[in-house]
């Protein structure tokens, strides 16, 4: 009998396969047969439930079927298909009874079927981190690392803020250098990655920081006004990563540890003059990483991005959002407010009221 238990457990602490081999007496194309599917479907860890037989089923669902004398289905195909708007399982089982039917097979009743898929997915989701449906979320957040360009009036150094967007599902990031984190450069990144997107995603989730988010009452945030328009000039929604709930934006906290090691790590030394001229090495450095191969699964970022992603997207407006800014201010007994040396009257009712101004 195969012990897949133990050629994973092995395979997981960097045994070699040639090793693993002659421990458990199984042929090297065996061992990497079992290792391909568990890297395929994603499987990085083993808990107490998945024995023998369990991962058995799990990577190899089709020889149940095989033994029975059924047409075995594509389970994998089937859980990816269904992440796709409008397809149901019904509709997939529809597909694979004429499939089998076409090759003189004999396929399951959908009731055995749709049963058979519950214990995939079941087995599926204990082994995958959480994963969006395509389209669905973009995170985002300030790198806790920086860079710097040279600054020509004094010899020092300017300080330069990382702004990264993830796709969860994806992971496709967009990353781009700033020379501080106020809220003009905090929307004019949502601008740019939506442009370097080509397209909008369903909602955003920002990191709970004072550019995107005033004030947290109770665990739940209070949306910057400016970001709200933005949000809605896109017909997108703003969901804030709540106060002390990681989980809430797990994906970009991961991708900002990877985007600071493999490319603001990378630039460190890179001299400069010119914030462009920095934020064009970011560029080059940030398509080599999308484009580069998972390490755990097949395709890369953008492979994923462009095949199963985009499409879901909503369309980018043809014309920029207008960049504006919210201020409060007293309204002065001679009812006028100052906003950056300047006088504006308001209506007289408005006289000691605190209210809201928006520059644009």
């Amino acid at each position: 009998m195969i012990q897949y238990r133990k050629i994973l457990e092995l395979y997981f602490t960097d045994v070699s396969q040639r090793t693993i081999s002659t421990s458990v007496g199984s042929s090297r194309n065996t061992i990497s047969d079992i290792v391909k599917r568990a890297e395929k479907l994603g499987l990085e860890r083993l808990t107490d439930n998945m024995n023998n037989h369990w991962l058995e089923e799990f990577l190899f669902p089709e020889k149940q079927a095989i033994e029975k004398g059924f047409f075995p289905p594509d389970w994998e195909k089937i859980h990816k298909e269904l992440q796709k708007k409008n397809v149901t399982l019904k509709l997939l089982h529809m597909e694979y009874d004429q499939q089998a039917r076409d090759g003189g097979k004999i396929p399951y009743a959908y009731r055995t079927f749709a049963e058979n898929y519950g214990k995939y997915a079941k087995k599926y989701k204990a082994t995958m981190p959480i994963r969006r449906k395509p389209g669905e979320i973009l995170e985002i957040d300030w790198a806790g690392s920086t860079l710097s360009i040279n600054d020509r009036s004094n010899g020092g150094n300017l300080t330069v803020y990382v702004f990264v967007a993830t796709f969860p599902y994806s992971q496709y990031s967009y990353v781009e250098g700033f020379l501080d984190m106020k809220s003009a450069n905090w929307l004019t990144g949502h601008i740019h990655a939506f442009e370097y997107f080509g397209g909008v995603p369903d909602s955003l989730v920002p990191d709970n920081l004072k550019t995107g988010v005033s004030k947290a009452l109770r665990g739940e945030p209070i949306l910057n006004e400016a970001y709200r328009e933005l949000a809605d000039y896109y017909q997108t929604v703003i969901v804030p990563g709540r106060v002390r709930s990681p989980k809430d934006k797990a994906s970009v906290e991961g991708t900002v540890g990877f985007i600071s090691r493999q490319i603001i790590a990378a630039l460190r030394h890179y001299q400069c003059f010119d914030l462009r001229d920095l934020n064009q090495q970011i560029l080059t450095k940030l398509n080599e990483l999308n484009q580069e191969a998972f390490q755990k699964r097949p395709g890369s970022r953008k492979k994923a991005f462009d095949e199963e992603e985009k499409s879901y997207l909503h369309p980018l407006r043809q014309t920029r959002f207008k960049l504006s800014e919210w201020r409060s201010a007293k309204v002065q007994p001679n009812y006028h407010i100052q906003i950056e040396r300047m006088y504006y009257s308001v209506p007289y009712e408005y006289i000691q009221s605190d209210v809201d101004i928006r520059l644009s």
